[in-house]
């Protein structure tokens, strides 16, 4: 018995030191600094991570990025509370009442966390390795639980941090979306929508999608409509 659980626990550590190379790959060959769009470094993102392994991967990208965000956010929230002195409260289940407070005081840094994750590059091609393979996905209470954590950090950036929504944040929003409707779709039960996601989905307001490279408008996003949609139909 000693001999087996040896063998799965090393067997256990290769799967994750395995998965921690594939992962700090796609974070050394892909970034904002690289090469060719957002759009096409996250499809090599996504191509890169196929199999039982490369999905297990993604699922790592995913999960160190919510982390991240929320490491940095508190960081940044307990330092306004020291200067303004007001206890802001952050809750990984729901951020919006947080920035719905503290805006526009509140700096938003998911285009600069210490991870080195990028959301249009890595996170959104580990969502599509995700979304093409989800039957291999596993821990999916965890995922679920991070794809809209992240979900909820990109749209409250949108409504209270002026952040300029672009295809590119429109499409990881869509991505966001699509993905967990498709890893709940697999789940023996599917857990309740989280307390964000009910929120916008009574909202039906549309964001103007602004061009990448220019001040121009180039389409619409319903957030609100969008979930409706997806997880009501």
């Amino acid at each position: 018995m000693r001999w087996f659980r040896r063998t799965r626990d090393e067997r256990t550590d290769q799967q994750d030191a395995a998965r921690r190379v594939m992962i700090d790959g796609v974070r050394e060959r892909f970034g904002v600094d690289r090469p060719g769009s957002f759009h096409d470094q996250a499809a090599a993102v996504a191509e890169a991570l196929t199999g039982p392994g490369g999905v297990a991967a993604a699922a790592g990208i995913v999960h160190e990025f919510a982390d991240s965000a929320y490491s940095e956010i508190h960081g940044l929230a307990a330092a306004l509370s020291r200067q303004v002195g007001y206890q802001f409260a952050v809750d990984r289940e729901n951020y919006r009442p947080m920035w719905r407070e503290a805006k526009p005081d509140l700096r938003w840094p998911l285009f600069n966390l210490p991870c080195g994750l990028f959301p249009y590059i890595h996170v959104a091609g580990a969502l599509q390795a995700i979304s093409t393979q989800v039957k291999l996905t596993t821990d999916q209470s965890r995922l679920h639980a991070h794809l809209f954590e992240i979900l909820d950090l990109t749209i409250a950036g949108w409504e209270f941090a002026s952040v300029r929504v672009d295809t590119d944040g429109a499409a990881l929003a869509g991505l966001l979306i699509s993905t967990a409707h498709d890893l709940r779709t697999t789940m023996s039960k599917e857990p309740p929508l989280p307390l964000p996601v009910r929120e916008l989905m009574r909202n039906n307001n549309t964001i103007d999608v602004y061009a990448p490279d220019a001040h121009r408008i180039v389409a619409g996003i319903n957030p609100g409509r969008e979930m409706r949609e997806t997880f009501l139909t």
